[in-house]
């Protein structure tokens, strides 16, 4: 199996492990509970309004590097990303792989963050939906790569309903088959996770080939400035960009840094 094909077996037996310890009627009880009123800001809206549609992730670990920074506090990070100009937040969620939690996400709240932010986990079963109202998310990644069109559409259907965006995460051309479900934004990754050989010239390849009405965002591989003003001009209005300021002493102050220069 390549390195999706492992997260996405190890993904659905924790899913099903979850289950069991806490039934998906436990989870839904909480939501029908939690109080009303505006909830999350949109993450669509927030990226079409913004100047720079920097989407700075919270991300400790990697499968390809391992750990990035493992001492990187939710309660921190986060609020200084905010601090210094980010658009959204992504938040990864997947433990395993990832070093993450739904709970760095609830923290970040905690710490007062108001932006928009992506639960960013490998999403195969409408379980994960609920954590990610539950812990206080705006979106969702949902990735084409690891679903059926059909899985994916009742996946989109759902997270609506629980008042979820959905980026919806896709990598070549043969994937592209999956905006036509309309997610609130199509994301394509310009690193191939079956490899995970990082080429962001595929954002190039591909956007001209997107819906036009499409919010679309740029993931993985941007490192530059230079190159977040050239995927600008080819109609992107969100980047996701994590391991550039995750490796910085202060990752908050790297993305400050980052946008002077932008």
């Amino acid at each position: 199996m390549d390195i999706l094909d492992q997260i996405t077996a190890h993904k659905r037996t924790e899913v099903a492990r979850w289950k069991r310890e806490t039934p998906l009627s436990v989870l839904q009880g909480q939501v029908e509970s939690l109080p009303g009123g505006p909830r999350t800001p949109s993450m669509a809206l927030a990226l079409q309004s913004s100047e720079t549609g920097i989407i700075a992730e919270f991300k400790r670990k990697s499968p390809s590097k391992g750990w990035i920074k493992e001492e990187g506090d939710a309660s921190v990070i986060p609020l200084g990303y905010e601090k210094n100009g980010a658009s959204a937040l992504s938040i990864l969620a997947d433990e395993k792989f990832f070093g993450g939690s739904p709970e760095f996400i609830a923290k970040a709240r905690e710490s007062g963050v108001s932006l928009p932010i992506l639960y960013k986990e490998f999403v195969v079963d409408e379980y994960q939906l609920y954590l990610a109202r539950l812990c206080g998310a705006s979106a969702v990644l949902l990735i084409a790569a690891e679903l059926s069109l059909e899985e994916c559409r009742a996946l989109i259907g759902k997270a609506h309903t629980l008042g979820l965006e959905v980026l919806l995460e896709m990598h070549s051309e043969k994937e592209l088959e999956y905006a036509a479900l309309e997610p609130d934004m199509c994301g394509i990754n310009n690193r191939n996770l079956g490899t995970f050989v990082t080429d962001v010239e595929n954002s190039f390849r591909l956007a001209d080939k997107l819906p036009a009405a499409a919010v679309k965002v740029s993931e993985s591989g941007i490192g530059r400035p230079e190159t977040v003003a050239a995927l600008r001009q080819c109609g992107f209005r969100g980047f996701l960009m994590g391991e550039r300021f995750m490796k910085e002493p202060d990752p908050g102050l790297a993305l400050g840094q980052f946008l002077a220069r932008l």
